[in-house]
């Protein structure tokens, strides 16, 4: 197993980066697309970017129960993104809900997978310290989530602007 984690801010090339290195790795990949249409603009944006992966990639929509998912020997499997998927926990299970049953399978099912991984997510702590206790805990698990799986990751990457700084690893 190899994991790669591409951190970065919106916009920031992360998810280019994410895919580009999955199509480098092999001719059949796979998107977890954590993604849920919850208006017409969200929707629209989901199949743009289903387009924009083209041929060679198998989507599943995992707005939730992703670490089943992860294990697909002799495919690359992009994760896309993780800090929606912390939403959507928090959606669906409630905002006082124990996300770390969650968050221990994710990183179980990461350590056991014989594929390629690689994780996006949103570098969520360069802001200020936001004003209500749902944003606080979001941040807070956001950050204990990319801190566990930088730790476990072969490579780590930043984007800023497009472009990809190795906090861990090679590019």
């Amino acid at each position: 197993m190899s994991l790669t984690l591409v951190t970065g801010g919106a916009r920031s090339g992360k998810s280019r980066y994410a895919l580009a290195l999955a199509e480098s790795l092999g001719p059949e990949r796979v998107f977890l697309a954590t993604a849920e249409a919850w208006d017409a603009e969200m929707a629209d944006r989901i199949r743009r970017h289903q387009a924009e992966r083209g041929p060679g990639w198998t989507t599943v929509e995992a707005p939730v129960d992703v670490a089943p998912l992860l294990d697909q020997p002799g495919r690359p499997v992009v994760l896309d993104c993780l800090t929606l998927w912390l939403s959507n926990l928090l959606h669906h299970r409630g905002p006082e809900a124990d996300l770390r049953p969650d968050t221990d399978a994710l990183l179980a099912a990461a350590q056991a997978a014989r594929n390629p991984l690689i994780f996006v997510t949103n570098e969520v702590g360069l802001g200020i310290v936001p004003d209500n206790a749902l944003a606080r805990r979001f941040r807070d698990e956001a950050g204990w989530l990319a801190q566990a799986l930088a730790a476990r990751a072969d490579r780590v990457i930043l984007c800023v602007a497009g472009l990809p700084l190795a906090l861990k690893g090679s590019p």
